[in-house]
């Protein structure tokens, strides 16, 4: 260890940097403590800073405070100041988490330098979609969730949203589905917040009829039909590397999936690498999933950015009793609205519970419906008390019966359980 540590001396250069120059140090990390606020981790680059200096930042009109400086160890180990080159963390009282933003620069309020530090490229989200509370009361404890996490995940983005069926929420935007995952996975263990999630969806690129282009991110976002002119999505370079026994399986799954076959080649005499062009709208649900099942496991997948190509896409909604439901629209493309409409409609009639009047599930794109299910009235025998008589009189009851049923769901509504959004993540499993 002693001639690594010598090794590193010798070979990496000292930092650059002047302890005379106005303050300049770049927060690289940031976390919480609700005793003294959001404590920013820095890399000091120029100046110094140390208790009593007042600090503000490049990208926040905001002035603090430092009350303790120091290095990070096993604990916090407090330091008179840091200096150009050090690294260490800068207790100043800060109460807003959004003001120690990664990437930013920490200045001298009293003498600012003209110059802020680079910081790092924005990441750009590939995956939306919508967290909700389960509990609607529970939603400024989201909000307070995210942020925090937000503070040392800085490509973690999120925006309030509304939907008619689950209420108050947000729409987040991740790296992937594995970064998707690890968010719902920590703000359910750090923070034990319960979340309904919407299904993933992509950026789509659209072109409107009159020249001009919109991003959505979210089906409900979509321009109406007569407006758009094309649709396009976003196409990932997939790599695939699969025990030989399984190319049929990853090939047929591939194919399933819109992908395009861009080609193969032998690893060694066991293992394969096969590479597609696939829409990254196909494998942001379950593709991982059902690769893993059709290999016994052995399946690796690596994929990355290729371009947006327009595609044959339409918005498919659920409508509920003619009511359109938001958390049930998706983005697909044509050749598969069909097959979707007609499983979802078929999974949410074994969970939707019976109503006094008949319910009426339908998939429509546009004004054509392609899908259609009902749930049954619940319904008393009204006839019961008839012995024989006249055939006239269990009509009229019937009928009656019926009306009955006419004007209650005319102002009736149907309560949508939890169960029925799950469906729509698990749909490719039925």
């Amino acid at each position: 260890i002693d001639e690594i540590l010598a090794a590193v001396v010798e070979r990496v250069p000292a930092p650059v940097g002047r302890a005379d120059a106005p303050l300049r140090a770049l927060i690289f990390d940031s976390y919480y403590d609700k005793y003294l606020g959001a404590v920013p981790s820095v890399r000091v680059v120029d100046g110094t800073v140390k208790p009593g200096q007042t600090i503000t930042f490049g990208a926040v009109d905001a002035e603090y405070e430092v009350t303790e400086v120091g290095y990070m160890r096993l604990a916090r180990v407090p330091q008179k100041e840091l200096g150009p080159g050090e690294v260490g963390y800068v207790v100043a009282a800060i109460k807003e988490v959004s003001h120690t933003r990664p990437g930013d620069t920490v200045l001298d309020a009293t003498d600012p330098a003209d110059e802020l530090l680079p910081g790092y490229q924005e990441v750009r989200p590939m995956v939306f979609a919508g967290l909700y509370p389960t509990d609607a009361d529970d939603y400024v404890e989201l909000r307070d969730a995210l942020e925090r996490l937000k503070m040392n995940d800085a490509s973690l983005q999120f925006e309030p949203e509304t939907s008619v069926a689950l209420g108050f929420g947000f729409r987040c935007g991740f790296l992937g589905l594995l970064h998707m995952e690890i968010v719902q996975e920590r703000l359910d263990r750090e923070f034990g917040v319960e979340l309904i999630t919407t299904v993933p969806n992509v950026e789509y690129h659209v072109a409107l009829t009159d020249g001009t282009s919109v991003e959505i991110e979210s089906p409900t976002a979509m321009p109406e039909r007569g407006r758009i002119e094309a649709i396009s999505e976003p196409m990932v370079n997939v790599r695939i590397m699969v025990p030989s026994e399984y190319i049929g399986n990853v090939q047929k799954l591939a194919h399933d999936r819109r992908g395009i076959f861009k080609g193969m080649r032998y690893l060694d005499q066991e293992r394969v690498e096969l590479d597609y062009e696939l829409p990254l709208a196909e494998i942001v649900l379950d593709f991982y999933d059902k690769l893993k099942s059709g290999t016994r496991g052995y399946a690796a997948m690596d994929y990355d950015f290729l371009e947006y190509r327009a595609a044959d896409l339409v918005k498919l909604d659920i409508l509920l009793n003619g009511d359109p439901v938001d958390a049930f629209s998706v983005i697909i493309h044509r050749d598969k609205a069909y097959e979707h409409g007609r499983g979802l409609t078929r999974r949410l009639k074994d969970l939707i519970p019976r109503q006094q009047f008949e319910v009426a599930l339908q998939a429509a794109i546009g004004q054509k419906i392609i899908a259609r299910q009902s749930v049954k009235a619940v319904r008393k025998n009204v006839t019961a008390k008839c012995y024989g008589g006249d055939i006239t009189r269990k009509r009229k009851l019937l009928e009656k019966q019926k009306e009955g049923k006419r004007r209650m769901k005319q102002v009736g509504s149907v309560e949508i359980p939890q169960e029925a959004f799950l469906a729509v993540l698990s749909l490719g499993d039925g």
